[in-house]
C-alpha cells in the first residue's frame, strides 16, 4: 500500500511531497514526487503515560486534591476500581483504547492497577484492536512479570528497590512518578536508576543535573498537572537536558487525546511545534522501546493521515504547527497500525 500527500519525514518532520510505501507492516520507501493529494502523513502517536482503568470514573472527584483523587491505597480512583465489576472495567478500558486508536495513537504506556489481574484485564480489553499497549504492572513483582515492566506510584509511597531489581533482572521497563506534588521524591526516585520518570513538575537544579547526567527520560502530562493544581512542568528546562515524552495520564481527569495534549503543551509552554510533535511520537516510542514514532525507511509503519483540506486545516501555512496546535479528531482521515 502507499499513502500520498505531504509527508512529515524524519525526526525533524521535514515536509516533503510524495508517497510512503508500506510493505509487510514496514515503511519500505519514501518517494518524493508531485502528487494530487492534500493529505498530511505523519507518525502515529505514542501516549507515554496513561491510567486507562480510570475510564470507569470520567470527571469524578471535582474539587478533590491530588492525594484525595489518586493516592494509593484509598484515593478515590482506587476505591472506585475496587468496587467496580471486572466486566465494567474491561468495557470502559476498551472504549478508551478504541478512542486512542481512532485518533491516531499506535501505543500507550500504561501504569496498570490491580496486580496480575489488572494486566490480564487490559489485555482482554484491547483484544482484536490495533492499538498496542505497553503495560507496566503495579503493586507486585508478579504483575511486573505478567507485563512489560513495573510502574511505581512514587518513592514516598514505599520502597521499590525490590521491584526495580526484579525488572532489571528481567530486562523490563521500570518507570516511577516523581516530583508531581513537590520535589521530595525526586532524588529517591533517581536513586532507583529508573528507565524513565513521570511528571517532574517540581525539579530543583540538582534534580535537573542528575536527570541530565543519568540521561533518564521524562514523561510530562501538562493537562493532568493543571487539573490537579500542582503546576506545569518546566518543559523547556527538561527538553534542554533529556528526552521528553508526552502522556495524557488519568482518563478520570482528561481524555486520552494526544491532539489535545499537544495543543495544550504548545500553547502553555515555550516548546516549539516540532519539539512537541516529537514528544508525542518519536520520544514516546523511545521511552517505550518501540520502533515507530518517525517516518523513516525500515521503521514500523505506524502512521496517521490527516485531511489537509478539512475545514479546520485548509489554508495552513506551517504544516507542523497546524498539526500540533490545530488538528483534532475530526481531521483524521486514516490510521495505519
Amino acid at each position: 500500500m502507499f499513502l500520498e500527500g505531504t509527508i512529515l519525514r524524519g525526526p525533524r518532520f521535514d515536509p516533503v511531497e510524495g508517497r510512503v510505501v508500506v510493505e509487510d507492516g514496514e515503511i519500505a520507501a519514501i518517494e518524493e514526487a508531485t502528487v494530487d493529494s492534500d493529505d498530511v502523513v505523519l507518525p502515529a502517536f505514542v501516549n507515554a503515560h496513561t491510567h486507562v482503568g480510570d475510564s470507569i470514573a470520567k470527571e469524578a472527584g471535582e474539587g478533590l486534591s491530588l492525594e484525595e483523587l489518586v493516592a494509593p491505597p484509598d484515593g478515590l480512583k482506587h476505591r472506585l476500581l475496587r468496587s467496580t465489576p471486572r466486566e465494567e472495567k474491561i468495557a470502559a478500558m476498551r472504549r478508551s483504547a478504541q478512542f486512542m486508536q481512532s485518533t491516531g495513537t499506535a501505543s500507550f504506556l500504561e501504569f496498570r492497577e490491580g496486580g496480575v489481574e489488572g494486566v490480564y484485564a487490559l489485555r482482554e480489553a484491547v483484544d482484536g484492536l490495533d492499538v498496542d499497549p505497553v503495560i507496566l504492572g503495579r503493586e507486585t513483582v508478579d504483575a511486573m512479570e505478567a507485563a512489560e515492566g513495573f510502574g511505581a506510584s512514587g518513592a514516598n509511597d514505599g520502597d521499590f528497590s525490590r521491584e526495580r531489581s526484579a525488572t532489571e533482572r528481567a530486562g523490563k521497563l521500570f518507570g516511577i512518578h516523581a516530583g508531581e506534588a513537590d520535589a521530595s521524591d525526586v532524588n529517591p526516585a533517581l536513586d532507583l536508576s529508573p528507565d524513565f520518570l513521570v511528571h517532574v513538575v517540581h525539579p530543583e537544579p540538582l534534580h535537573l543535573d542528575r536527570i541530565e547526567d543519568s540521561e533518564v527520560p521524562v514523561v510530562v502530562c501538562p493537562r493532568s498537572n493543571l487539573v490537579t493544581d500542582v503546576g506545569l512542568p518546566p518543559v523547556r528546562d527538561l527538553l534542554d537536558r533529556t528526552t521528553v515524552a508526552l502522556g495524557t495520564d488519568n482518563v478520570m481527569l482528561n481524555s486520552p487525546s494526544m491532539f489535545r495534549e499537544m495543543e495544550f503543551t504548545a500553547k502553555l509552554t515555550d516548546a516549539s511545534a516540532r519539539e512537541v510533535l516529537r514528544m508525542a511520537t518519536l520520544n514516546g516510542a523511545r521511552v517505550a522501546g518501540l520502533d515507530c514514532g518517525v517516518v523513516e525507511e525500515g521503521r514500523d509503519a505506524k502512521l496517521l493521515v490527516l485531511d489537509g483540506d478539512s475545514d479546520n486545516l485548509a489554508g495552513y501555512r506551517n504544516v507542523v504547527r497546524a498539526v500540533v496546535r490545530r488538528a483534532g479528531a475530526d481531521d483524521v482521515k486514516d490510521v495505519v497500525l
